[in-house]
């Protein structure tokens, strides 16, 4: 198709171009993974299996879920061996997949007894709030009586008075905030549910772009909200000393962690230096599986896969109403410790070595070593909370659970390494490419000014000093197609404009 007449040569020829090439694809093609290495799941592959069958998601969904949540359930209970000492058997996961996978369908049918048991401890906190309310109210009218007669000239009856405030004792505990999960908490909110509610909670989002790009991850809090959930993550107290809130320490404090983000909002996490270089996202189990939307056409499911998910949601709420062990108070944990058999801790030494082996300069390691070298805690971690799920009083890890743990680590520790270099992109590039996707599947013209893109468009790009340089990097790709000075749009000469490339766009 020839340029229209009233078009200038130089943009005849970036359509002529554009006609010939196409536009290029922003960031590098990921080659695809592993398939996921199902059979090594242990006691939670009929509910993965059965997760899959019911929504048709790729399978390393509905495992990554499952993993996080059989993690939350029992990492109150026992820290496991590991070759360089206890670690809780806290898990983080990080699961990256584009819009309609069916994140959040797999999360839902495994998260479900989660759910059903934050629904009826929430009745039951009701009731004993105000149970507590007339407690406090009956306590503080008492020590307010008590010490109006403290101060008595009587001495007789001063005394008397001072002697019933020491047996009075402390003011009423509240009952623990029923919450097992928060989604977008920043870290002090967390900290405060840490305060009124249990020590064993879940950060689980399956629209995790909202915790990646808000309040807790800008540019002034993400160093603090990294190098805590890092400690959080290593089973250390957390200290926090404020002006106006004074010291606070939080012991036997324990955190699971999922979150489901697009590619668009994970890059951004896997490409930012303090993330890597403070190890964070070195503490997670990351993958991406390949899409399988278009082929999702078979109808129904096996009904046994309702039976294995009923199984499922049977096992997780009988583990969250089994007391954990504390200590002094029930906001601390005092977990077991669950120790490898002899056999395990075989299995996981030959492990470590062979991937201590593989950083060395040169090797096929060498460039992802913070995963590398937190391999063989992670399956530790995983078999500690494979063994768990199956028996909270299972005595060691088996060498079976071991193997199950390696295979699993070892998926995981190849996704790292493929999935790396999608995150060594610049800011600029990601800003591109989220420009190109919202004027590709929001955006409803086929031009767009500056002004519109600063009024209208993703949030990151709504300051005019923001947009030139993705705008460039749009246009040398032929995604863009810039419009000579003057062009009418939208009823309007606009000094700046530019042509959107849409697959089958005809210029």
């Amino acid at each position: 198709m020839s340029a229209p007449a009233n078009i200038n040569p130089a943009y005849a020829a970036t359509v002529h171009d554009y006609k010939a090439e196409g536009p290029q694809p922003l960031l590098r093609e990921i080659p695809p993974g592993a398939p996921y290495p199902v059979d090594a799941l242990g006691p939670l592959r009929a509910a993965v299996e059965a997760a899959q069958d019911v929504t048709q998601a790729p399978v390393a969904l509905a495992a990554q879920s499952a993993l996080a949540v059989a993690s939350l359930a029992v990492q109150g209970f026992a820290n496991v061996e590991t070759l360089g000492g206890d670690a809780p058997c806290s898990l983080f996961c990080l699961t990256i997949a584009e819009s309609g996978e069916r994140k959040s369908s797999c999360d839902r049918l495994l998260m479900r007894g989660v759910r059903d048991h934050e629904k009826a401890r929430g009745a039951d906190y009701r009731d004993a709030i105000a149970e507590h309310e007339v407690a406090r109210e009956i306590w503080t009218g008492k020590r307010k009586r008590l010490m109006a007669e403290a101060a008595s000239a009587d001495k007789a009856k001063a005394a008397g008075a001072e002697a019933d405030l020491r047996g009075l004792g402390p003011e009423p505990r509240p009952p623990l905030y029923p919450s097992v999960t928060a989604q977008e908490p920043t870290f002090e909110g967390l900290l405060k549910l840490y305060q009124i509610g249990r020590p064993s909670l879940g950060l689980f989002s399956d629209e995790a772009g909202g915790f990646i790009g808000g309040h807790a991850m800008n540019s002034d809090n993400r160093l603090k909200t990294i190098a805590g959930l890092s400690q959080l993550w290593n089973g250390d107290t957390v200290n926090r000393i404020r002006s106006g809130d004074g010291a606070s320490d939080y012991p036997g404090r324990r955190l699971a962690m999922h979150l489901m983000a697009q590619p668009i909002a994970a890059r951004p996490l896997l490409a930012d230096p303090q993330a890597s270089g403070q190890g964070f996202l070195a503490r997670f189990l990351i993958t991406e599986p390949p899409s399988l939307i278009g082929t999702r056409l078979r109808r129904g499911h096996d009904p046994a896969s309702d039976m294995a998910l009923s199984a499922f949601t049977a096992r997780l709420t009988a583990i969250l109403e089994t007391p954990m062990p504390t200590g002094d108070t029930a906001q601390e944990l005092a977990p077991e410790r669950l120790p490898l058999s002899q056999g395990a801790k075989e299995l996981l030494w030959q492990f470590y070595a062979a991937i201590e082996a593989a950083q060395a300069p040169g090797e096929a390691m060498e460039h992802v070593r913070a995963y590398a070298s937190k391999s063989a805690e992670q399956a530790a971690r995983i078999a500690g909370v494979l063994t768990l799920w199956a028996d909270l009083d299972a005595p060691e890890v088996s060498p079976e659970a071991m193997r199950q743990g390696i295979a699993l680590a070892s998926f995981y520790l190849k996704e790292a390494r493929r999935l790396a270099e999608a995150g060594a992109v610049s800011e600029e590039t990601a800003k591109a490419e989220r420009l190109r996707q919202w004027l590709v599947e929001s955006w409803p013209h086929g031009e767009v000014t500056p002004r519109e893109i600063v009024q209208l468009g993703p949030n990151a790009l709504r300051e005019r000093k923001a947009l030139s340089g993705p705008l460039g990097l749009l246009v040398k790709a032929g995604h863009l197609v810039a419009l000579p000075d003057g062009t009418v749009v939208r009823g309007a000469a606009r000094r700046e404009a530019y042509r959107i490339v849409r697959v089958g766009h005809e210029i």
